[in-house]
């Protein structure tokens, strides 16, 4: 066990999961808009079991996919954080970024705002090399998401094994950045 890491943004707090995330995170993943680029919703049960999971990751490496809440009231809003994919994809062994919020905290740029803090803790404390993000072809909002990171699409798409077999979401593109093209986006 470690002590959790907690990231802070002008207006957000990525920190470990509380037992009082869990309702919001349960009504978020049952959410059709919010799961629309996933293969189904999530039972109560499912999406608290996915809590608990990234809070055990959370406690065991200090940093994860972190709960998200606005510093200011206390909101949590979803999730934004690093994951290493234990499915086999085309990159694997690798770090993921990746984020998921309610869709009342949309388009308020609180996506783009925490991975920024994500990226900054993956290549300054972290020092990994390079980091990956994917998603469904036809999720345009978090490619938007990631084009806003001057993250590269890599031309790369592949099959998610996790997805059904012929199903909409199962082709996903891949973009990453590496630890130089962030320095040189942020100046560092």
């Amino acid at each position: 066990m470690t002590n959790p890491i907690t990231l802070e943004t002008k207006r957000l707090r990525l920190r470990q999961w509380k037992d009082s995330d869990l309702a919001g995170f349960s009504k978020m993943s049952a959410d059709p808009s919010v799961m629309k680029y996933f293969p189904a919703t999530l039972s109560e049960n499912d999406s608290n079991a996915l809590a608990v999971k990234l809070k055990d990751i959370i406690s065991l490496q200090s940093w994860g996919l972190w709960a998200v809440e606005i510093k200011e009231s206390g909101e949590f809003i979803g999730f934004t954080g690093l994951n290493k994919p234990t499915c086999e994809l085309p990159i694997t062994p690798c770090v993921e970024i990746g984020w998921r919020l309610a869709t009342q905290y949309w388009g308020k740029g609180y996506a783009t705002e925490a991975a920024i803090a994500v990226l900054n803790f993956a290549f300054e404390t972290l020092k990994l090399h390079e980091v990956y993000s994917f998603t469904s072809v036809i999720n345009q909002p978090s490619i938007a998401v990631m084009e806003r990171l001057n993250m590269c699409n890599l031309k790369r798409n592949f099959q998610h094994p996790s997805v059904p077999r012929n199903h909409v979401l199962r082709e996903h593109v891949l973009y990453s950045i590496t630890a130089h093209q962030w320095a040189n986006k942020t100046g560092g």
